[in-house]
């Protein structure tokens, strides 16, 4: 495979059709050797605004919406094809700044082609409705897009959730800027250069390069901005809601988890171990609705302890371009982060049954991958999120006991059931404070599937029909019919 150097090109903020330079720049590292892969260009308030014009412009001219809605589904679908055109080049270059394994970024490609494919077959399907109000009286509904969406992007998956949320918008007829992350920037770009080969109108789609304090907080404080998308820390995300606040500008928020398992006596404990495998681990466990906490009842305890450290201690840590099951971690910063959770987990006492530290005698940022047990319920590492591969499991004696433990954290976006029974899988569901419930596989569903948090972990939904009505607003029209 001749892939390109990222080295040998520059890489640029695409605002109006146009890939524009900085005089700044920001340097982008592989998490596997720790060494510098690539520059870009930095994006300053000069490009904000100039995003910003750019796409209320466009929504101005009504170049996405005074079309037949068929047009912009086939614009998706023309964007679906490109991505799949440069989903090698992007997969090899999400592979190097993430550190994630390459049939993992193959993948993130395939799905972001399958978000525009998706949401293409429900732009020309939405609909309003009438409203009956008896003689002489018309009323019906409009769906209309916001406008301008401003949608920050998080590293661990950027192409994936990008497409997430820039399909469905464009679907529902907004146009987009899309502020990168700084730390894995460069497979973001190529598939904005997919979406600018495939024909837009200007302005339909910028992309901005830029850091979260500057460009970031420049954007979401913009006077001109209808709507904010974010996935990411809860601490930013709050501080975005703020500033949304001053002009009460709507927001999606997915701001992260500290997901439950829970294990009942029943389960099939080789499902459980192959969810912990992907749930946890998958990614380095760097994932929002990570499987962070397995609740085990005490007739199985020691049992799937074993079976998890056996799993966990298999698994071949490395270069995600050699095919190991665990890459590094984004950041040194990040890794310090996690080992200082696995620390202080050992001082309150949590058991350690593998792992704990970074893998030593490796360039890069590479985590073990790591299990605690006998965690207390009120211990920092089973409050917060880790953010690495790191798992607690925790014992418990009935079911209220088990729901109790799940919804006991500020967080609900993620919650699992591990049962062969049928009246379980279905009664625990009400009772998990979650904004999806998977039942004997983690990660059950799909681009079909709704996804949103309760609580702290965010609000709106991600994914699915359903979020199509995130990028639009309802207008109710009355009329009264002359006699």
């Amino acid at each position: 495979m001749n892939h390109l150097d990222p080295h040998n090109r520059t890489w640029l903020n695409f605002v109006n059709g146009v890939w524009l330079p900085s005089d700044e720049c920001i340097d982008v590292h592989n998490p596997a050797t720790g060494k510098k892969i690539a520059s870009v260009a930095v994006a300053g308030g000069n490009h904000v605004d100039m995003a910003v014009a750019a796409a209320r412009d466009c929504v101005t001219s009504g170049a996405l919406t005074k079309c037949r809605p068929v047009l912009r589904a086939e614009m998706l679908a023309r964007i679906a094809r490109e991505i799949r055109n440069r989903a090698e080049e992007g997969a090899y270059l999400g592979c190097i700044e993430s550190g994630k394994p390459i049939e993992a970024a193959r993948r993130e490609f395939e799905e972001a082609a399958r978000y525009f494919d998706y949401y293409g077959g429900m732009a020309d399907k939405i609909e309003g409705s009438a409203i009956p109000l008896g003689q002489r009286y018309l009323d019906y509904t409009i769906r209309e897009p916001y406008g301008i969406s401003a949608q920050i992007v998080p590293w661990n998956f950027a192409p994936s959730i990008c497409a997430r949320s820039l399909a469905p918008a464009l679907a529902a007829g907004n146009a987009v800027i899309v502020k990168s992350p700084e730390l894995a920037p460069l497979a973001i770009i190529v598939l904005f250069e997919a979406i600018e080969r495939a024909g837009v109108p200007k302005g339909a789609v910028n992309l901005l390069c830029g850091l979260g304090r500057t460009a970031g907080a420049a954007l979401v404080a913009h006077k001109d901005v209808d709507q904010i998308v974010f996935t990411g820390s809860v601490a930013t995300g709050v501080a975005i809601m703020k500033a949304a606040s001053e002009r009460s500008v709507p927001c999606v928020m997915e701001l992260g988890g500290k997901s439950a398992g829970i294990v009942f006596p029943d389960a099939n404990l080789e499902r459980v171990v192959e969810s912990v495998k992907a749930g946890t681990f998958f990614n380095a466990g760097q994932i929002c609705s990570a499987l962070s906490r397995l609740l085990v009842h005490t007739s199985v305890y020691e049992a799937v302890i074993g079976k998890v450290a056996e799993m966990a201690g298999s698994l071949e840590v490395g270069d995600g371009l050699a095919g190991a099951d665990l890459g590094p971690v984004i950041s040194e910063d990040q890794l310090e982060k996690i080992e200082g959770f696995c620390q202080r987990a050992k001082s309150a006492g949590a058991r350690l049954i593998t792992g704990g530290q970074r893998v030593s005698g490796k360039d890069g940022w590479f985590m073990e991958p790591t299990v605690f047990a006998d965690v207390d319920p009120n211990m920092e590492i089973a409050q917060e999120e880790v953010f690495g591969p790191v798992l607690c499991i925790m014992k418990f004696e009935d079911e209220d006991q088990a729901y109790q433990l799940a919804n006991g954290t500020r967080f609900g976006l993620v919650a699992g059931v591990f049962t062969q029974k049928l009246d379980i899988a279905l009664s625990a569901p009400p009772r998990l404070s979650a904004g999806q419930v998977f039942v004997n596989e983690w990660f059950a569903g799909g681009i079909e599937t709704p996804f949103g948090g309760n609580k702290m972990s965010g609000h709106g939904r991600e994914k699915g029909q359903e979020a199509i009505y995130s990028y639009v607003r309802t207008k109710n029209v009355g009329i009264l019919l002359a006699p």
